[in-house]
């Protein structure tokens, strides 16, 4: 029996996914058939509960890429809350962009990387600091940690979308 062949430009392309890179426009693309989500789909994606890396420019290193909990809603910014004097927060500051990539855990991948400008607000207890530590941890492991961090300064971030990539593999259809 002859074993199937394998289109090694297609497997190139998903390590590629794999270890985080964005490929070059149009290299997912065979015939018409593009794995790019549409924007409903990548809108969607990232308002799931998902753990986002958030990535700033950092002088004289590589980026800051940290995890985040955050929230999105479709044709909104994406919200993260974090310390006011801490290093994250002073990069933001600094750069005045960043970019947030979120990913599915299991094959076959998909992936979102959202990038724009950030502003500084204080943040709503109740929408951005509850609501989020509910998301993330349920119910009572949320509250916990909402009583743990209560005497806590913290500082909402919001990052406006401009610039997105996304690579859904579900679309190879193998």
């Amino acid at each position: 029996m002859t074993p199937p062949r394998v289109d090694l430009r297609w497997l190139g392309l998903v390590f590629a996914g794999l270890r985080g890179l964005a490929p070059a426009p149009g290299a997912l693309q065979q015939g018409t058939m593009s794995y790019a989500m549409t924007r409903a789909e990548r809108e969607a994606f990232l308002a799931d509960t998902r753990v986002g890396i958030l990535a700033v420019q950092q002088a004289g290193h590589g980026p800051l890429a940290v995890p985040v909990w955050y929230h999105y809603a479709p044709g909104t910014v994406v919200r993260v809350v974090t310390g006011p004097d801490s290093e994250k927060a002073r990069l933001l500051r600094a750069a005045g962009r960043a970019s947030l990539t979120v990913q599915s855990e299991q094959a076959p991948y998909q992936y979102v990387h959202v990038e724009g400008r950030i502003t500084f607000r204080e943040p709503d207890p109740e929408r951005d600091i509850r609501a989020m530590a509910i998301r993330y941890l349920g119910e009572q492991m949320g509250q916990a940690y909402l009583a743990m961090t209560a005497d806590q300064p913290a500082v909402l971030v919001e990052l406006r979308p401009e610039r997105w990539r996304s690579v859904d593999y579900r679309k190879m259809g193998v």
